[in-house]
């Protein structure tokens, strides 16, 4: 049965204002369209990932409990995401234990308070794990606007790879980049069959697009927010990764930085080859062409697909629908 927000899809008139999340699997440019949109103006500046979906609400569980909604509050005052609000303790509390029930109430308490504060009318939200969350989302949050942020999973892996993930599993002894190319598969197969069911408050944009050819990608954004991203003003106010690349490879320096097709100086042909028959067919079905002929996946590689698919969709279920779960995003919690 499909939710409310699918049957009522956002209207024109009210787009204008309906928050934005631009999500997707990580290192996949989110943080790049998300300044973007920020630095088009109009939206509240929120330099930080709220993790409302993805840690807030498996951590602390049913928020119509003001005992949750405590608990989460004196976590939260902790942590960088609430201190990059800019917001008074008093007054967000004081929203919160009167008005909370969910999540999504939660975020938009929140957003909305910074919006009036900086004197905007709208926000906008950049957390990419958020892609596994888009139902969520939209039963809470009825108006908002998804944007799926895809990159060829080829140079997603080698950046995953970069920063040390995913998690391997214990007997994995390739390079990280295979299991993370599995994980980049999952992510956007699961982003992709959550937004078949959101009409047009999904959309999809393409990293490599946007970086080749900006001011299309943009202007045609622009209807789906309701709302002009000027490639001039954004460039001229260039928050963050706009104007300083947030990329895992600072060795190659500004001058050096190419961030489109750096797998083909990065993988041997073995790599390649492998890499391609565990999710070729995903890049294909994407349009990312491959570099290697296709052939049969081997054994090997077909159940070391399906051992990553289980653990990365296990894990996931378990912060979700187990109590286990608020044990496995405590520790995420604290490092913020």
């Amino acid at each position: 049965m499909h939710i409310q927000a699918q049957l009522n899809p956002v209207i024109p008139s009210r787009r204008t204002r309906a928050p934005v999340f631009v999500v997707g699997c990580p290192r996949s440019g989110t943080t790049y369209l998300y300044h973007a949109l920020l630095s088009a103006g109009g939206f509240a500046i929120y330099r930080a990932e709220s993790q409302v979906f993805h840690l807030l609400e498996p951590r602390f569980g049913d928020l119509n409990s003001p005992a949750n909604r405590k608990q989460l509050l004196e976590a939260w005052f902790q942590t960088r995401l609430f201190t990059a609000t800019g917001l008074d303790r008093g007054a967000v509390e004081e929203k919160v234990m009167c008005e909370c029930h969910n999540g999504g109430d939660f975020l938009r308490l929140v957003m909305d308070q910074m919006a009036t504060q900086q004197g905007v009318k709208r926000w906008a939200e950049c957390t990419p794990d958020h892609v596994l969350y888009l139902k969520r989302i939209k039963e809470t949050i009825q108006d908002a606007l998804i944007v799926h942020m895809i990159r060829d999973g080829r140079d997603v892996a080698v950046s995953l790879e970069k920063q040390g993930w995913p998690q391997q599993l214990p007997w994995d002894r390739m390079k990280r980049r295979m299991a993370a190319g599995v994980f980049w598969e999952w992510m956007v197969h699961k982003g992709r069959e959550a937004g078949k069911d959101l009409g047009a408050d999904y959309t999809e944009v393409r990293y490599e697009h946007l970086v080749d050819n900006p001011r299309s990608v943009l202007n045609d954004l622009s209807s789906f927010v309701g709302q002009d991203l000027d490639y001039d003003e954004i460039q001229r106010v260039a928050i963050g990764s706009v104007s300083r690349p947030n990329t895992s490879f600072h060795e190659e320096g500004a001058a050096q930085f190419a961030p489109l097709g750096r797998w083909k100086k990065l993988y041997s042909q073995e790599e390649m080859r492998n890499f391609e028959n565990l999710v070729g067919d995903s890049l294909a079905r994407l349009s990312y062409e491959r570099s290697t002929p296709k052939q049969s996946t081997g054994l090997g590689w077909t159940i070391f697909r399906a051992q990553y698919k289980a653990f990365f969709e296990g894990k996931f279920r378990i912060k979700v629908q187990t109590p286990l779960g608020k044990f496995l995003v405590t520790r995420d919690l604290s490092n913020m």
